[in-house]
């Protein structure tokens, strides 16, 4: 089997892949507050709400993860004239690499999921839906849709969550249109039989057991309920999530493959089958065999599944993992700006408190150390913002950066203070503490709080500016002149 160190160079073929997408869209609508009394009209507990937020579900998840991993998917789906529908448009809209084809149907309702939370236990879910299938006049023009977007899409993933986009008979057009390209399908009901043609199927172990009336509680249960499927469903290959067992392929050629879970730590399993598809798709739009793209995308279910909410796995994240394990748990401390926010949020989900600090760190001196670990004591994690050489050279000169920003940031990480380092390329980190959010932002006390970039907005959300203590004489500058003085 091949080793997952081997893996991370395929991750970066993701990019740009061209991948289709058909499904029923949602959105997701998340509540947060706390409860510190019981209602006197009922022995309920009262939520006093204090932020919402909204972001794609459904089919929309799995566009969502596509995105992350840097495939530029085409979208097709249908919402209906109301409001949630008009924000499912602009939350795609917000993404550039997506082609989108969402069609309105009147009178339908878009569905709408609706989560309340408190002190991050989920209290309840409110749904609201159409099942109904499509009508034949917005049937005809999603499949005039997707044979226009199949002629530069390598796979095309169908993603079913029974609200009647992926009727029986819309998914055979859409199946015979795709001849001859690969089909990824995550399933819904009991009835395999209609997503004959399909290259692959990813029913988790409940669904399994439910389309084939089998057990499936033994690795042997599983590849045989998996062999019924191929055998009397005209299915190639058939790929099982089993939760805390990992995956099973189970291939039209016999073979047969168990994966091991790759989460080290579990939190929310919520659309985690959305980025199983969305990588197996993209890995398979990449060249990548089965057993490969079953492979990444195991590692990626291990990457959501230790979020909280409805989450991605970003294409740094899937490469972190397979060199050094859980960014979370000590692997690889240099990620991208939106992988840094993932993460920042799960630990702030966990109770702790996020640091941030930034600057060029070209030589590291007794005075950099001694801000940075100022900094880790005022907070729990501690992200470090790392000017890009274009940055730096533009603040200091063209004779700096005296190191590339890959020495730099390799310095940085390997100290105990720092647990992520973020390379930014503008000059003031401004718009990654935006993306960020910390609850502690540190500079020198060669600072005020005033002229501290980003301390309003810190303050703003509750957060806290801590000016840290200098250590005298020390300098980069002067460093660098003494090195000059010496040489002539």
């Amino acid at each position: 089997m091949t080793e997952l160190s081997a893996l991370a160079d395929r991750v970066e073929r993701l990019r740009a892949t061209s991948v289709l997408c058909v499904g029923d869209v949602m959105l997701d609508r998340f509540i947060y507050g706390s409860v510190d009394r019981i209602s006197p009209e009922a022995p309920i507990q009262v939520l006093a709400i204090e932020r919402e937020s909204a972001m794609l579900g459904g089919a929309g998840n799995v566009v969502r993860n596509l995105v992350a991993l840097g495939a530029h998917p085409a979208f097709i789906s249908v919402v209906g004239d109301d409001v949630p529908g008009r924000e499912i448009v602009r939350l795609v809209g917000e993404h550039a690499t997506i082609v989108p084809s969402l069609l309105v149907e009147p009178g339908r309702q878009t569905t709408l999921k609706t989560r309340f939370f408190a002190s991050n236990q989920q209290l309840l879910r409110a749904d609201r839906e159409t099942r109904a299938a499509l009508g034949d006049q917005i049937r005809d023009q999603v499949l005039a849709c997707a044979g226009d977007l199949l002629a530069k899409a390598g796979v095309m993933v169908l993603s079913d969550y029974g609200k009647g986009v992926l009727a029986p008979e819309m998914v055979a057009g859409l199946i015979a249109l795709a001849a001859g390209k690969i089909v990824v399908v995550d399933p819904k009901g009991t009835d395999y039989s209609i997503y004959a043609g399909a290259t692959i199927v990813t029913p988790n172990r409940k669904e399994l057991h439910e389309a084939t009336a089998m057990p499936v509680d033994s690795d042997d249960d599983v590849v045989a309920a998996a062999r019924h499927l191929i055998a009397t469903c005209g299915i190639g290959s058939v790929l099982v999530t089993r939760s805390q067992d990992g995956m099973t392929l189970v291939q039209g050629d016999g073979a047969v493959h168990h994966l091991a879970a790759e989460a080290r730590e579990v939190f929310d399993v919520s659309g985690a089958g959305d980025t199983v598809v969305a990588t197996l798709a993209a890995a398979l739009a990449s060249g990548a065999t089965l057993l490969e793209g079953a492979m990444l995308a195991n590692v990626a279910a291990g990457i959501v599944v230790a979020k909280v909410g409805t989450a991605v796995a970003y294409a740094e994240e899937l490469v972190a993992t397979l060199h050094h394990g859980d960014l979370t748990a000590g692997g690889s401390k240099i990620v991208a700006p939106t992988a840094a926010a993932e993460i920042a949020d799960l630990w702030r989900r966990k109770g702790l408190k996020v640091g941030f600090t930034n600057g060029c760190f070209d030589l590291l001196h007794p005075g950099h150390v001694s801000i940075l670990a100022q900094a880790r004591a005022a907070c729990d994690r501690l992200v470090v913002g790392l000017n890009s050489d274009a940055s730096v050279q533009r603040l200091k000169g063209p004779t700096r950066p005296v190191q590339s920003e890959a020495a730099r940031a390799t310095v940085l990480s390997s100290l105990a203070s720092v647990d992520l380092v973020v390379i930014f390329g503008e000059d003031t980190p401004l718009t990654l503490i935006e993306t960020l959010r910390p609850d502690v932002l540190v500079k020198g006390a060669d600072y005020t709080v005033a002229t501290v970039v980003g301390a309003d907005l810190v303050q703003g959300w509750g957060g806290k500016v801590v000016l840290a203590d200098l250590v005298d004489g020390q300098s980069t500058t002067n460093t660098i002149r003494r090195m000059n003085g010496a040489r002539s």
